[in-house]
């Protein structure tokens, strides 16, 4: 009778919804980036999969999508129309006897009890069809982390069950960065101490592990590569735990000066912006992309809670100042933390 977990997850989410306002997209590379402009700098947000088939990925700068895949259609992110899209997805989820808790524009895991997870799954899926013309994967699990690592065996437009019982079958000689919460820095750490596949993983030394990842980071990476996951479904309004902006340069940065004097007007939006909101920031980040990709951050903890512009500005260039390389910059990003 469950309970269950299920991950609800729009297939190309951004390309499809381009191709049902033209229909005559189907079937071809479609790459949604930028201002749709393939000769400026920007990054891709989402390709169909006719495009990733040449390689195409979310990311991937949109000058490298187009070397890759020339005959591709290039399109502007329209972010209104995508929440409108994404608002329809939502409401239609919540019309089911489940808690949902909502991760973004298109994905959202569904609480929901019974003996047959899969009927659930199909019916999400028929009635987000029926909705909005959208598909979508659903993956089963009795908890967020296996439903979530379900829906990827599930793409496109399936359903998959993943439980505990089956998951050192699945996913046991896989790398340890196939794991929902590991990148390629941390499955990189792990490597260094022979640790290079989630059945290594799960039967690590959570000592070791601690000793290298810390108290709290080490045991549950174990965990993760275990399937346990206790976090709840919860159908609590989601809020942004950070607000920030960055801008893409379509000409590199060689001066620090000028650098800094962006990285301080991007700090003083942000204050703004998150004074409005009514929530101070302790921490703020910055993000250097240099030229040609290569991409660090830094960041500055502020004593006290704070939405002033002069303090958010003064951490922004403190945590600016730990870059040490002065190379050319084409991307620059200031982000404000919040406590909560």
């Amino acid at each position: 009778m469950g309970p269950w977990v299920l991950h609800v997850d729009l297939d190309q989410f951004l390309a499809a919804v381009e191709m049902l306002r033209r229909p005559e997209l189907r079937g071809r590379p479609v790459v949604v980036g930028g201002d749709g402009d393939p000769t400026k700098r920007g990054v891709v947000s989402t390709a169909s999969y006719e495009a990733r088939s040449f390689g195409v990925h979310s990311g991937l700068p949109l000058r490298t999508a187009a070397r890759r895949c020339p005959e591709a259609v290039f399109l502007p992110v329209d972010r209104a129309v995508y929440e409108e899209f994404s608002a329809r997805v939502m409401a239609t989820l919540r019309e089911f006897d489940a808690v949902v808790e909502v991760l973004g524009w298109d994905e959202a895991f569904l609480a929901v009890t019974g003996d047959d997870p899969e009927d659930v799954a199909r019916r999400i899926r028929a009635r987000v069809r029926e909705a909005t013309g959208l598909e979508c994967t659903v993956g089963i699990g009795h908890n967020k982390l296996q439903a979530k690592m379900a829906t990827g065996f599930g793409k496109p437009g399936g359903v998959f069950r993943l439980t505990s019982g089956d998951w050192p079958d699945v996913l046991g000689d896989r790398p340890t960065d196939v794991l929902w919460g590991i990148g390629r820095r941390t499955a990189g750490r792990l490597a260094a101490l022979g640790v290079r596949t989630v059945r290594d993983l799960a039967a690590a030394d959570p000592a070791v592990l601690a000793a290298r990842f810390g108290p709290a980071t080490g045991p549950w990476l174990i965990r993760l590569a275990l399937g346990e996951d206790h976090s709840p479904v919860t159908d609590a309004p989601y809020v942004a735990r950070s607000h920030g902006r960055e801008t893409t340069y379509q000409r590199d940065l060689d001066g620090w000066d000028r650098v800094r004097d962006e990285v301080a007007g991007l700090a003083r939006r942000v204050a703004e912006e998150i004074a409005a909101e009514g929530r101070p920031a302790v921490r703020v980040v910055v993000k250097v992309r240099y030229a040609p990709f290569t991409t660090r951050t830094r960041g500055r903890t502020i004593p006290t809670p704070t939405v002033d512009a002069e303090a958010i500005e003064q951490a922004a260039l403190a945590a600016l100042g730990h870059f040490t390389a002065r190379r050319p910059v084409r991307l620059l990003g200031v982000r404000a933390e919040f406590s909560r």
